[in-house]
């Protein structure tokens, strides 16, 4: 018998469907005309993405001076929104680990939209340190290439470098593995489509499937490399980005912690955005039998695990520059963060991330869609909030008091966020039109499971 025992776990496939009604139920959002919040949705992202395009047009014409940028803070929220896009862009790749590398079957009717949050959060990603050039233009001079311009290449012990190749890399192995995933159900919407430019489409990108133990079998061996793959590259990207804070000696960046505690960082930020993704697929697409409170649960689980982790960072953090003895740290933890200029930035993170997530030890808060949808955005302002008081506090108050200034964003700032949110939300919503958002495949998979072991419980 399976270990996943039904009559010890609930069910992950409710309703005891057939595989016609699988089929049926999750093409049926990608085969249908979208409903006018649909169309009302896919205008307001269009219009911030336009806001965003503009933000960034003025940035390359004019340069980063349109930028809230100074001699101190050379960062800004170019780079607080590079790393907040980076952890929200774990999770997904997360999902598909558990699932693949792990079998962690609960995860089966959540990694397809988590992937996909995935690609459209780390192309957003990729969007700040090329812009942060201010001469986008010679983004080539990144990539080490053979050349003509002599001894001039790039440097390969400089973090920032670190970087480009690994999100690059991130962003092909998550396409990767978001499109092969996609597959047999774009082979399933290829036989169910009624019109000929459908059909010819799905049939271009399903590569010719035709569901034999064959394409099975390769399909699978395919999805193990690749999850192999990704187990290692989900810590190593966000452990770069961390390194590129904690080989500087500015204080507050210079600590051994930065890595462990980016990347515990980012998984727990992406999965509330997943949480949040995923309670409003469910309610407005009626996904209740696959997408069950079971699987929010889960999910809830993992951020309280997460938020007691980061938790335990935060006072690591403040005992050690405490303990140290060294007043450049003290002073920037306690004077500047916890009680001086960012006290309030301090204490929305310390809320957020470490304080608000222990209700969900609640079983009742857990059950609760409104709750868990609120607690999952507080998380992701709160990890807003965590870089924002990472960057600015260090670099607007370091060594020198006579260097020290404020910080405050410009309109082009702004607006260049919200393209992102607008590249994300047009990415998504184009994702939930024309592609099933839960994988047809692995849910038949376990509702045939499902069946076996209801058999066998029954014997």
């Amino acid at each position: 018998m399976d270990m996943y025992n039904t009559a010890v776990r609930p069910s992950l496939v409710e309703g005891n469907k057939s595989y016609r009604q699988v089929t049926s139920d999750i093409a049926g959002p990608a085969e249908r005309t979208p409903a006018r919040w649909w169309y009302i949705a896919m205008t307001v992202a269009t219009l911030a993405l336009l806001f965003g395009l503009w933000a960034m047009y003025v940035t390359v014409v004019e340069g980063l001076g349109t930028w809230g940028l100074n001699n101190s803070v050379g960062w800004g929220w170019d780079i607080i929104n590079f790393v907040w896009w980076i952890g929200i862009g774990h999770a997904g790749t997360a999902f598909t680990i558990f699932l693949i590398v792990f079998r962690a079957k609960w995860t089966a009717s959540i990694s397809r939209a988590a992937e996909a949050m995935t690609v459209f959060a780390v192309m957003n990603a990729g969007l700040f340190p090329a812009l942060h050039l201010g001469r986008i233009w010679l983004i080539f001079y990144i990539f080490p290439y053979p050349n003509t311009r002599g001894p001039l290449w790039v440097n390969f012990n400089s973090p920032l470098f670190w970087d480009v190749f690994a999100i690059l890399t991130y962003l092909l192995l998550s396409v990767t593995l978001w499109y092969f995933g996609m597959v047999p159900d774009l082979a399933t919407l290829r036989d169910r489509a009624t019109s000929k430019i459908r059909k010819n489409i799905y049939g271009f990108f399903s590569m010719g499937w035709v569901g034999s133990v064959g394409n099975w079998v390769r399909y699978e061996a395919l999805a193990k490399i690749l999850g192999g793959l990704a187990a290692p590259l989900v810590v190593s990207v966000h452990t770069i980005v961390a390194i590129d804070f904690a080989v500087s000696v500015i204080p507050g960046w210079h600590t051994t912690i930065l890595p462990p505690y980016f990347f515990v960082g980012a998984i727990f930020s992406g999965f509330a955005m997943v949480l949040t993704i995923m309670i409003l697929i469910r309610k407005t697409f009626a996904l209740t039998d696959f997408i069950t409170k079971s699987h929010l649960d889960s999910i809830c689980r993992v951020l309280l695990f997460g938020s007691m982790v980061l938790g335990l960072a935060y006072v690591t953090e403040l005992f050690v520059a405490w303990y140290s003895g060294s007043e450049y740290e003290f002073f920037t933890f306690f004077k500047s963060r916890a009680t001086g200029n960012y006290s309030a930035a301090f204490w929305i993170m310390i809320v957020c991330n470490a304080i608000i997530p222990q209700l969900l030890w609640s079983k009742k808060i857990r059950g609760s869609l409104g709750a868990m949808l609120v607690i999952s955005i507080i998380i992701n302002v709160g990890m807003w909030f965590e870089r924002f008081v990472i960057l600015i506090s260090s670099l607007a108050q370091d060594y020198l008091p006579s260097s020290w200034v404020g910080y405050s964003p410009t309109i082009v700032d702004i607006g260049i966020y919200a393209g992102t949110f607008g590249i994300f939300a047009c990415g998504m919503l184009m994702f939930i039109r024309f592609i099933p958002m839960i994988a047809i495949s692995e849910v038949k998979g376990l509702t045939n499971q499902e069946k076996v072991n209801r058999e066998d419980d029954n014997k």
